[in-house]
């Protein structure tokens, strides 16, 4: 490993319940390693940016990016595991919400009507999205990009969209927290497990040190704090798994790589 301090960021459940746990995750981490930057960088103009920087020593990205702009960019540590009620280690899934009065109760009676999802390069907001309607032979609707699942699902509740693909870890964390957009949801539908966000380090960097130094230091995190940000412990799913996930279609005006 280099010994520059390098780059860590564990930026996909950043939340007020989550961001104190994370640091103190990586400060385990970085203790087991005996390197890295004191403090994690969670927020970026372009999270590109973190993930594709030759200093990135360990970073948390996507699936959709990873098997999608990031394939063969960078390296391959392992897989969260959420551990989500029926659904299998190392995989996650989204919910499908609406507006608690909504009378829709099943997806049909969601076809071409407004959605809203976080970003186009996002397996959870996006892809599970498109997936789960043409899945079910479902027309979509027009589809705005919010920047965020919070923006998706505040979308929603204020009537500018209809439905949308939300992160069950995000949601969980927006019930816990009491928030008052989730109040206004309710979930209609669950799209279908794929591998959850992959843990990455860049390109040409030895793997297993980080592995075993994260496997290491997450048991010394309480275990809701670890379920609330979506990494009860690390898993050794394959490459082969995320890539055999077929690609959403691109929508207009954006790419995926």
């Amino acid at each position: 490993m280099s010994d520059r301090p390098g780059i860590a960021t564990l930026p996909m459940y950043l939340g007020p319940l989550t961001r104190g746990p994370l640091q103190q995750l990586w400060s385990e981490v970085r203790a087991e390693l005996g390197q890295g930057p004191e403090a994690l960088t969670q927020e970026a103009p372009d999270l590109f940016d973190l993930w594709e920087s030759p200093d990135l020593l360990l970073g948390q990205t996507c699936g959709l990016p990873f098997r999608s702009r990031l394939k063969g960019r960078v390296t391959y540590v392992g897989t969260t595991d959420p551990a989500l009620p029926d659904t299998p280690p190392g995989h996650y899934r989204s919910v499908i919400v609406v507006r608690a009065e909504d009378p829709a109760r099943d997806l049909e009676e969601l076809a071409h009507r407004p959605a809203a999802a976080n970003e186009p390069v996002s397996q959870s907001g996006w892809a599970a999205l498109a997936d789960h309607f043409a899945a079910a032979g479902v027309p979509l609707g027009p589809v705005h990009f919010t920047g965020a699942h919070r923006a998706s699902a505040a979308a929603v509740a204020s009537g500018s969209a209809d439905l949308a693909a939300l992160d069950m870890v995000t949601w969980s964390l927006m019930c816990a927290e009491g928030d008052a957009t989730a109040a206004r949801l309710r979930v209609l539908d669950r799209t279908r497990p794929t591998p959850a966000h992959p843990i990455i380090t860049a390109q040409g960097s030895d793997p297993a040190p980080l592995a075993r130094a994260l496997s290491a230091a997450l048991p010394r995190i309480a275990p809701d704090l670890r379920r609330a940000f979506g990494i009860t412990r690390l898993l050794p799913l394959t490459e082969a798994e995320y890539f055999a996930v077929p690609l959403p279609p691109v929508p207009a005006n954006h790419a995926l790589s």
